[in-house]
């Protein structure tokens, strides 16, 4: 469809001049807004424009929109500052033409709201000034003007600055509707890969289960589970994948996949804990060195085997931070790696170890996003702040997470979380 090159209509431009709303469609040739209600030019076209003239000269306004209108694009008018932001609170232009000195509000006072504004700083605005005023120029262009147009008008010039402008917007206009573009993928992503985590932990007679996940960007290279083992056991899962962001992620996704498909497939209620986790963790590191070699790809992982009747755990640690086992004693162990990390090389050695958990003793996993969390001079939150934290009782799993958590955010303050965070506290009860 042929986009509608006409000018406004006389009604239209009425209601321009008072700012009405009713002047201001909610779509222009059909184009829709972007999420601040502005107008999106399409990239890589000349479609027509919206252009907002502000000049208290009516003179100069009415030759501004007829050679505008020539060109194509559409049109309204104010003829002060105050009226001008009040049409541009109520609808959305592409470009401003600005007048510098007018009564009520100047057009350097002007600039200075729509600079401030968010929903309007993109807006190009040409000031409009006399040949000779250098000093009110340079002002209007240190004040975030895109550009000048000298008086008398000549139509060449007009017609190259309103070009200028308006391509600046097209590719602003581009550049926005790519980066949300890009913001609702990675909303996509985290949606998915929030499906990758245990939507609620297992409840079982005398046992207590809590978690914190937090990422550091969008999506995660961290993850952790825990899955019913047939037998009267628990898995618990805990890793950490190398590197950040989406690429961590897919491997977070495909490591957690591995462990529960494998998981099924490899532990039995008869077989021997031990053997059985060092084979899961063994077929886990060689699929990833194997068939992702390329990618140079690998995870620090915890997996335990916790018999739910007796408290023994059975644990494989591939080169991850040492979980503690804490209780009214204080922490009484740290569950040293038997390992490497997972996917670096095919055909790696893990062994297994095992500890018991005593009624009112509680398994704490965690992933180095925790230590190392920083604050704003640069101090670590460090293994001896997590040990003070985890000696003193805490009177359930998820009163022992909320202790940590609150903790970290209070030591990190406004510093942006440098790693993906993951905290699993698995507490004996009875």
């Amino acid at each position: 469809m042929m986009p509608d090159l006409r000018p406004l209509t006389t009604q239209e431009q009425a209601g321009a001049h008072d700012g009405s709303a009713a002047a201001l469609p909610q779509t222009v040739d059909g184009q829709p807004r972007d999420g601040v209600g502005e107008r999106v030019l399409r990239p890589g076209t000349n479609e027509p424009a919206r252009i907002l003239v502000v000049d208290d000269n009516e003179a100069n306004r009415d030759l501004l929109i007829r050679r505008l209108q020539r060109q194509g694009h559409h049109t309204a008018t104010a003829e002060n500052g105050r009226i001008a932001l009040d049409m541009l609170a109520h609808g959305s232009f592409d470009l401003i033409l600005l007048d510098i000195m007018m009564p009520e509000m100047n057009g350097f006072e002007v600039l200075e709201h729509l600079k401030a504004d968010d929903a309007l700083r993109h807006v190009p605005v040409i000031m409009i000034s006399a040949l000779d005023d250098a000093e009110s120029v340079s002002k209007g262009i240190a004040l975030g003007a895109d550009d000048h147009l000298p008086k008398p008008f000549d139509r060449q010039i007009l017609n190259a600055r309103v070009t200028a402008s308006l391509a600046k917007k097209r590719l602003h206009d581009r550049e926005q509707l790519y980066a949300r573009s890009l913001e609702r993928e990675m909303d996509i992503a985290r949606e998915i890969q929030a499906g990758f985590l245990p939507r609620r932990l297992p409840v079982r007679d005398g046992w207590d289960l809590a978690a914190w996940f937090e990422p550091a960007r969008r999506v995660a290279g961290d993850f952790y589970d825990a899955f019913e083992i047939a037998g009267g056991r628990l898995a618990v899962v805990l890793a950490d994948v190398c590197d950040k962001g989406v690429g961590a992620a897919l491997f977070m996704a495909l490591f957690r996949s591995l462990v529960r498909a494998l998981g099924e497939r490899l532990l039995t209620p008869d077989g021997d804990p031990g053997s059985e986790a060092c084979r899961l963790i063994g077929d886990v590191n060689n699929y990833i060195a194997r068939t992702h070699e390329r990618a140079n790809m690998f995870a620090t992982m915890f997996f335990g085997s916790l018999d739910l009747a007796s408290g023994e755990l059975v644990y494989v640690n591939a080169g991850h931070e040492p979980p503690l086992i804490t209780g009214p004693q204080g922490v009484r162990a740290r569950l040293a790696p038997t390992g490497p990390a997972v996917g670096m090389l095919a055909d790696m050695d893990f062994q297994a170890a095992k500890v018991v958990l005593g009624n009112g003793e509680a398994l704490v996993a965690f992933t180095d996003g925790v230590t190392d969390s920083h604050n704003a001079d640069g101090a670590l939150f460090g293994d001896a702040r997590l040990r003070e934290l985890v000696t003193a009782p805490a009177g359930s799993a998820q009163a022992m997470v909320q202790r940590i958590q609150s903790a970290v955010q209070a030591h990190a303050g406004d510093v942006p979380a440098f790693d993906d965070v993951t905290l699993l506290v698995v507490q004996r009860t009875s």
